[in-house]
C-alpha cells in the first residue's frame, strides 16, 4: 500500500452527513497530517466512525479525544474497532485535559469536607502522641544502653541545628529587644517612667521572646530541613533499606535529630535573651539617657532569677515538639517530590502553630501558679 493510502483520511456519506467515516493510519508517523484532517471535517459531523482506521496509537487516540471535546461530542459518538478499545481506555485514564469535576458547594458538600478535615487532624493527633511514645520509650533506652548513642550523628545536627542558627537568632532577638524598648519607651515617657523599660525589656525577653522567637526560627529552619531530609530518603526508599540491613530508623535518624535539639534549644534560647537585654541596653544609652551600667545594675535589682527558669524550662518542650513533627512528617512522605513538598510545609506549619498554643497556655499557668 503506498504511503498517500495510509495517510489519515476521512469520507462522508451523501446520505448520512451527519457521520465521518475515517480511514487510514492515525498514528505518530503522521501527527502532522491528524489536526488538518480534523479541520477539514465539516461543522455537521457529530459522529467519528474510527472502525475503519488501520493503523493507531496514543497520539491518534489523543487527538481523536480532544477534537470530541471541543465538538461536546459524547462518548457514544466516537467508535472504535474492538481491537482499538483497550488502548482509547488507557489514554482515557491518563488524559491531562480531562475536565476537573465540579466542586459542590452545597451544605452537605461542606459539612462532607468538614468532617474529612477533622478526621484528618484527628489522625495526624493520634500519629503524634503514638510517634512521642515510641520516641521516649526509645531514648530512654538509649540512655540505660549508652552503646546505641551515635556521637558523631549526635554533634553533627548539634552544629547543623545550633551553631549555624546563632547569627540568625541573635540578630532577630537583638532588633525585637530594640523594637520593644522603643515602643515601651513611647508610653512610658507620657508618665515620666522610661526607667521601667529595663523591667519592660528583661521580663518579656527572659519569660516569652527569647523562648518564643527561637522555637519559630528552628521551626521554620530546622524542622523543614528534618522532613526534607528524611522525606528525600523515604522517596529514595533508603527508610526500607535500614530496614533491610536490621536497623530501627528511629534509633539511626529521629534520635540524634532529637538529642542535638534538646542539648541546643536551651544554648540558642540563652543567646536570644542575651541579645534581647542588648537591644534594651541599646536604646536606654542612646534614647532614654541610661548608661549601660545604670541599666545593669537597675535589671540586677529588679529581676528575679524565676524569670530566667520559666523561659529557660519551656526551650526542652519546644525542642521535643519541632524534633518530633519535623521527623514524624518526613517518615509520613509517600514517595514523591510533592508529598515531600506538602508534608515540609505541613511541618512548618503544625509546629510554628503547636509552640504558640504552648506557649501560650505555659504563660497562663505560670501567671496562675504565682511563678
Amino acid at each position: 500500500m503506498s504511503a498517500t493510502a495510509d495517510r489519515p483520511q476521512f469520507q462522508i456519506d451523501p446520505a448520512e452527513p451527519a457521520r465521518a467515516r475515517l480511514s487510514g493510519d492515525w498514528s505518530l508517523a503522521h501527527a502532522m497530517d491528524i489536526p488538518a484532517r480534523l479541520r477539514e471535517l465539516p461543522d455537521a459531523v457529530d459522529t467519528l466512525d474510527a472502525s475503519g482506521i488501520g493503523r493507531i496509537d496514543s497520539a491518534g487516540v489523543m487527538q481523536l479525544l480532544r477534537f470530541a471535546r471541543r465538538r461536546g461530542l459524547p462518548p457514544e459518538r466516537l467508535r472504535f474497532r474492538a481491537d482499538h478499545r483497550a488502548l482509547v481506555g488507557v489514554i482515557e485514564d491518563v488524559a491531562g485535559d480531562r475536565p476537573k469535576p465540579r466542586r459542590d458547594y452545597g451544605f452537605v458538600a461542606a459539612l462532607a469536607r468538614l468532617g474529612f478535615r477533622v478526621h484528618d487532624n484527628a489522625s495526624e493527633v493520634v500519629a503524634l502522641l503514638s510517634f512521642t511514645g515510641e520516641n521516649l520509650a526509645k531514648l530512654w533506652r538509649m540512655l540505660r544502653q549508652p552503646r546505641r548513642i551515635r556521637p558523631v550523628s549526635v554533634v553533627y545536627h548539634m552544629e547543623q541545628v545550633g551553631l549555624d542558627a546563632v547569627p540568625l537568632v541573635a540578630l532577630l532577638s537583638y532588633l525585637v529587644g530594640t523594637v520593644i524598648a522603643f515602643l515601651g519607651s513611647t508610653i512610658l515617657r507620657d508618665f515620666g517612667a522610661e526607667i521601667y523599660v529595663v523591667e519592660l525589656v528583661s521580663i518579656a525577653f527572659l519569660r516569652e521572646f527569647a523562648v518564643l522567637l527561637t522555637a519559630i526560627v528552628l521551626a521554620g529552619r530546622t524542622a523543614s530541613a528534618f522532613t526534607a531530609q528524611i522525606g528525600a530518603m523515604k522517596a529514595q526508599e533508603e527508610i526500607d533499606a535500614l530496614h533491610t540491613l536490621g536497623l530501627d530508623p528511629v534509633d539511626v535518624l529521629v534520635l540524634p535529630r532529637l538529642v542535638a535539639l534538646l542539648v541546643m534549644l536551651p544554648l540558642l534560647t540563652f543567646v536570644a535573651m542575651l541579645a534581647g537585654l542588648a537591644g534594651g541596653i541599646t536604646v536606654g544609652a542612646f534614647d532614654l539617657g541610661i548608661s549601660p551600667q545604670q541599666y545593669v545594675a537597675r535589671m540586677y535589682e529588679t529581676i528575679q532569677l524565676r524569670h530566667f527558669l520559666v523561659g529557660l524550662s519551656k526551650a526542652p518542650v519546644f525542642a521535643m515538639v519541632i524534633g518530633l513533627i519535623g521527623c514524624l512528617e518526613g517518615l509520613q512522605v509517600k514517595g514523591t517530590a510533592q508529598s515531600v513538598g506538602e508534608r515540609t510545609t505541613s511541618s512548618v506549619v503544625q509546629t510554628i502553630s503547636l509552640v504558640i498554643v504552648i506557649d501560650a497556655l505555659a504563660a497562663l499557668w505560670f501567671m496562675e501558679m504565682g511563678w
